[in-house]
């Protein structure tokens, strides 16, 4: 058949390439480990770089010690990541030593020896697994990393130079050294681990410094390296152009998804399918481009956009995850190669369905009846039926009531408030029994007839039913703003606490329950989910996607990142990459 002769002729180079580059990860990785192995085992370090001068040489790159095992390690991990810029310095690198060795080889004394004849046959095949192995390392770089690698040599050998300069001379014991010797002295520690001390014999410093000065000389080398490979930011933030084609999507198909209209957050980028009826929202955090909830639009075009987004980040060394995918979604994501790790739940209530009556809601009743019978109002409007100098009061209160001053959220978040594009968003204030603002809500539209909540804010003197009265007054009133179902907030490992505090639980998920319930104390995870709870409302699960176990970890830190729950150190002004805004 024409399908059989296609498999068996096209794949085979494919596969041959495959093959060279993860030869040539694995030889990174194994040298790596023999470095740092012989940086720690003092016997087998000192034989391999006994081996390195004289006669003997060993294969590309093998030379003992935490700074060459830590280059050699950098670099198994951005050609895992199939980055071309890695792969260009390897190739030049490699070719220089092979070539050097080569010629070396034609004096006897260095042909005589087996070893040199190894060490030639392995760089030679390291080599060779590049070369076969080019096409599969196409991931970009933005190309400001060589400009900024560049800045950040210039300006930081000199920082270091003039540090242990000040270093020395503050530690050396021996008289008669001038600023010339000591800066000398410095500048040699820091390009070389084991300079020669005869023309040093002014300076005498205690052992420390000279760690000092080396420990500097390697974090300014690592931070060159990152600097020059870091992957690009990622593409033009939401344009006007591709707001206007999301608005339109998510009129036809925001019913959907519930999280389908915090695709609209400004500081995501969007991709789209061939066809222009689908489109993934994401952003770049740490070199994880990260999506969030459903692809929007057609789900028949969901297969073009995945396929779109996971090119670009394959294109750019980026780390593909998405947070809060349902398990529509989640099914589609996992036939292009995503496992999936349940995240939690979002708690949904049918404000047909709902109701205080009944002994399970008895304590929402009676906190509800509580608040109520001290004279609070609830009021809910459209954002658009909002007067412009009402809306500026409720924007300066609300952020007077944000607990700290980072905004979070990313995937359940939109991010802003009182924008003229969000009209459609419902506003629910409440004021105390004297008229006073005490807390307020905002949802964004889920389709024609449901609403999603965004932000949430109480005067902190306000008293702590406050929330549940107004979820329930919007729940009770829902007719007001024509909807029928309310997504709540999501619950984190929402089963962990069901299933873990039931009879016969085992020892495995009362220890995962207990571990949860201590972070608690931080993060608000147990609390988030008895609140959502007592509404009684359907539980809808929400799913983690991600491509492989051991990248859980950096996806893990980025998500907090967006979410802002954590903030990472920033660089210096002058090399910090500025967002693009222009249309794609």
């Amino acid at each position: 058949m024409g399908t059989g002769s296609t498999t068996s002729t096209q794949p085979r180079p494919h596969a041959c390439s495959g093959r060279a580059a993860t030869f040539a990860v694995r030889y990174l990785r194994t040298v790596a480990c023999v470095n740092l192995l012989g940086a720690v085992w003092v016997s087998f370090g000192q034989d391999i770089r006994r081996h390195n001068v004289e006669d003997y040489f060993t294969p590309y790159l093998l030379s003992a010690g935490f700074t060459s095992g830590a280059f050699a390690l950098f670099l198994a991990v951005t050609m895992r990541r199939r980055k071309r810029a890695a792969w260009i310095l390897n190739l030049v690198l490699c070719g220089l030593f092979l070539a050097a060795l080569s010629v070396s080889m034609v004096w006897p004394d260095i042909h005589r020896h087996a070893q040199n004849w190894i060490s030639l046959a392995l760089t030679a095949a390291f080599l060779a697994a590049l070369l076969v192995g080019r096409g599969e390392f196409r991931a970009k770089g933005d190309p400001a990393n060589p400009r900024d690698a560049a800045l950040v040599a210039a300006a930081g050998l000199p920082l270091a130079a003039l540090l242990g300069t000040a270093l020395v001379t503050v530690t050396n014991d021996d008289q008669g050294a001038g600023f010339g010797d000591c800066l000398g002295y410095a500048v040699l520690r820091l390009v070389s681990l084991v300079p020669d001390d005869s023309g040093s014999l002014t300076i005498s410093t205690p052992g420390w410094v000279d760690v000092v000065i080396n420990a500097m000389s390697a974090l300014l080398f690592l931070l060159v390296l990152f600097v020059a490979f870091r992957s690009p930011r990622g593409r033009a933030l939401l344009c006007p152009a591709d707001e206007e084609r999301l608005r339109g999507l998510l009129d036809r198909h925001g019913d959907r998804d519930s999280l389908g209209y915090f695709a609209l957050r400004r500081d995501k980028s969007v991709i789209w399918s061939p066809s222009g009826k689908s489109a993934i929202a994401y952003r770049v955090v740490g070199g994880v481009s990260l999506a969030s909830g459903d692809p929007i639009g057609d789900p028949e075009a969901w297969p073009g956009a995945i396929e779109a987004w996971l090119a670009e980040a394959a294109g750019h060394a980026w780390v593909p995850a998405v947070m809060g995918a349902s398990e529509e979604a989640g099914t589609v994501y996992a036939r292009h190669g995503l496992d999936a790790l349940e995240l939690g739940d979002e708690a949904i209530v049918d404000t047909a369905e709902f109701t205080l009556e009944g002994r399970a809601m008895r304590t929402v009743r009676q906190a509800y009846n509580r608040v109520a019978r001290s004279g609070c109002t609830v009021r809910i409007r459209r954002h658009a039926d909002i007067p412009a100098a009402e809306m500026a009061a409720l924007l300066e209160r609300a952020d007077r009531w944000r607990d700290g001053g980072t905004e979070r959220g990313f995937s359940m978040a939109l991010g802003r408030l009182g924008d003229a594009g969000d009209g459609q968003c419902v506003m629910v204030e409440c004021h105390d029994g004297d008229g006073v603002p005490r807390a307020l809500l905002s949802l964004v539209p889920w389709g024609p007839r449901g609403l999603s909540l965004d932000l949430m804010r109480r005067d902190r003197g306000a008293d702590n039913g406050l929330i549940e009265y107004m979820v329930i007054e919007l729940v009770q009133r829902a007719d007001e703003v024509g909807v029928e179902q309310i997504s709540l907030n999501f619950a984190m490992f929402r089963s962990v606490f069901e299933r873990g505090s039931r009879l016969g639980a085992g020892p495995v998920l009362r220890v995962w329950r207990s571990l949860l319930t201590f972070f608690s104390r931080w993060w608000q995870i147990e609390s988030l989910y008895r609140a959502n709870a007592k509404f009684r409302p359907i539980w809808e699960p929400r799913y983690l996607l991600f491509g492989k176990s051991s990248e859980l970890p950096r996806i893990g830190i980025a998500g907090a990142r967006a979410e802002g729950f954590l903030e990472a150190p920033r660089m210096p002004s002058p090399l910090r990459r500025r967002e693009r805004f222009t249309a794609k």
